[in-house]
């Protein structure tokens, strides 16, 4: 690759091998984020550099939406154990808000691949929207299912954040954090938030509709 950072992100490439010439072929960061959608909390991402060949001991690497909670609790020890380097980062609340959830997930991103202890050559990310890694990077749709580097981050980032709510939860109880992760499907959550209102770690550009629907004494 001739430029710092090359996006291939069309559906064609779906399920296509990648792979990176020369130095950055020598540390490659696969990189995931968890919790785009909620409607609390912060947005978490993982930097995952694996060894090649993956680790037998990696079997079963997935995307984290596809594994059971247990299961990706078994992975997590392992593939820290395992890993070259990996990273964990956030963006909060305020940033979402700030930046929308596109612009923070990005930072998220961006933040994780700067605290591995090794410095990544290259990088492939889940998705279709490069988050301006400053490295040579590939964005994978579906990437998290196909790449086993961005499977082992999307699995860091799913039980960090779950870790993260579960905390919440107790600062903030009444809205079920702790079983919902912040997402608003949860019939609790949603009464919850008419009863109560928003608590600090609400997304309020994400509240509208709901909000809309109280009732005005």
């Amino acid at each position: 690759m001739n430029t710092v950072s090359q996006t291939k992100q069309n559906a064609a490439l779906k399920g296509a091998a990648f792979c990176f010439s020369g130095a950055a072929a020598k540390f490659v960061a696969g990189i995931d984020e968890v919790g785009r959608g909620p409607l609390a909390g912060p947005v978490a991402a993982a930097a995952v550099i694996l060894p090649w060949p993956v680790p037998k001991a990696l079997a079963g690497l997935n995307d984290s939406k596809k594994l059971s909670p247990l299961k990706r609790e078994r992975l997590e020890p392992l593939i820290k154990l395992h890993a070259v380097a990996w990273a964990l980062a956030s963006a909060s609340v305020e940033e979402i808000e700030a930046l929308n959830i596109l612009g923070a997930t990005h930072l998220a991103m961006r933040r994780a691949l700067s605290c591995l202890s090794v410095t990544a050559t290259a990088a492939v990310v889940d998705g279709n929207s490069d988050p301006g890694l400053g490295v040579p990077t590939q964005c994978i749709i579906g990437g998290d299912a196909l790449d086993p580097g961005i499977s082992a981050a999307s699995i860091l980032a799913k039980v960090a954040r779950d870790r993260w709510m579960r905390d919440l939860d107790k600062f903030y109880p009444g809205y079920g954090f702790a079983d919902n992760k912040g997402y608003g499907g949860s019939a609790l959550h949603r009464d919850a938030l008419l009863r109560l209102g928003p608590c600090p770690v609400h997304r309020l550009s994400f509240l509208k509709k709901i909000l809309a629907t109280q009732t005005k004494p």
